[in-house]
């Protein structure tokens, strides 16, 4: 039987090469990275490079690139987009190659890339990636981006909606597992409250971004499951 397994952040990815090797990646970072991405293939725009540092995504605009630049929470001066989802359902964006960083979530995707495949997840494309993951053949490590090395609640909520949906075909052997399948079931039924006083959510609100929070939080929105090609990603045939 596959296995399923998480890292809550990826300050701890050392922890997992030897199964990172041999497993899909699955990266979340739900509050709002990779939620764009999900939301910008699913309004038709072609690719994503994600890099680490706003200087190589500043580098990759000069070259013609729509950029997307995002620190703790907010845009950064000098970038076309940002990191919330709304900014990509634009019909100018269709077709277009976009280069993006931001606090933790493409940190998490360029820091994946020994892996058999790294595949973008988020509530909005949930059922998409399961259908995707129980076809294949290797095992599963989700990786939540999480805070700034830091573990956050909405990422790890991610991951055990996926393990909760996979559990029947996937064993989970790490207590990671465990505790993110644990809590989605406690959480699932009003995730926004489960979710009010953590840490991020905080942050949002104090930036106003109300709307991005629940628009987040919905669940099969999108039949696109985002691959990392080379160092771009692109939206798979499923």
């Amino acid at each position: 039987m596959k296995n399923i397994d998480v890292c809550l952040t990826p300050d701890l990815l050392h922890l997992h090469t030897q199964s990172l090797e041999n497993s899909i990646v699955v990266v979340a970072d739900v509050f709002r990275a990779t939620s764009c991405m999900v939301t910008a293939f699913a309004y038709g725009v072609e690719s994503i490079l994600p890099v680490a540092t706003v200087e190589e995504c500043k580098s990759l605009q000069e070259r013609g690139y729509l950029a997307a630049a995002e620190r703790n929470a907010q845009k950064v001066d000098g970038f076309e987009l940002d990191n919330s989802p709304f900014s990509y359902m634009d019909e100018r964006l269709i077709g277009s190659r976009i280069a993006m960083t931001t606090t933790n979530g493409t940190l998490a995707i360029t820091r994946s890339r020994g892996a058999v495949k790294v595949l973008v997840g988020s509530f909005l494309n949930l059922e998409a990636i399961t259908r995707y993951l129980k076809a294949q053949q290797y095992d599963v490590l989700i990786l939540c981006a999480g805070w700034k090395g830091r573990v956050n609640l909405e990422d790890t909520l991610f991951a055990g909606a996926l393990i909760e949906r996979l559990r029947d075909e996937f064993m989970v052997p790490e207590d990671s597992g465990l505790m993110a399948w644990r809590m989605y079931v406690q959480a699932q039924k009003d995730l926004p409250a489960f979710l009010a006083a953590s840490s991020h959510v905080r942050r949002l609100h104090r930036l106003s971004i109300q709307k991005d929070i629940i628009y987040c939080l919905q669940h099969d929105l999108y039949d696109v499951v985002p691959v990392l090609r080379g160092n771009a990603l692109v939206c798979m045939e499923v």
